[in-house]
């Protein structure tokens, strides 16, 4: 499997562990930046990531930055990506499992490399279901949200 994972300067000193470890997993993982641990903006890195997932079916992206949530957000006003903010196992099998994440986010303040390794696991292990499920992920994909009366 294809990862193209990207960070801002918060997400940045996990971001080796993380190619590491899904290296030694079997996967492909690409470096999308920064190359250090200066200041950027998120919303910048999480365009590279997104264009390239959307450009290569079939792979998946990450994007770390300190709490995961900017960068989530960023990522997700992408059409095409379901960006999955996860914290634990759990939500990491499930964003796969019944929304078919195509980029798991989290934050490096906020978890640590135990916790990182089992959702790197479980996001990488986990098939969407489809079922009840595609019909939703469906509608995510057309929407177009605008006010709300």
């Amino acid at each position: 499997m294809t990862y193209y994972i990207a960070t801002d300067h918060a997400g940045f000193a996990i971001k080796s562990f993380v190619v590491t470890y899904l290296q030694t997993q079997g996967h492909t993982v690409v470096d999308l930046g920064p190359a250090n641990d200066e200041r950027v903006d998120y919303p910048d890195f999480a365009q590279k990531c997104t264009k390239s997932v959307l450009e290569d079916k079939g792979s998946f992206g990450i994007l770390i930055c300190g709490t995961g949530i900017g960068i989530s957000i960023a990522a997700n006003k992408i059409k095409g990506i379901r960006a999955a903010l996860c914290h634990d196992a759990y939500t990491a099998s499930m964003s796969r499992a019944h929304n078919d994440a195509n980029i798991l986010c989290f934050g490096e303040r906020v978890v640590g490399k135990g916790v990182i390794e089992s959702i790197l696991d479980a996001f990488s292990t986990t098939s969407f279901e489809g079922g009840r499920h595609a019909n939703r992920v469906a509608k995510i994909e057309g929407c177009s949200l605008g006010v709300i009366d």
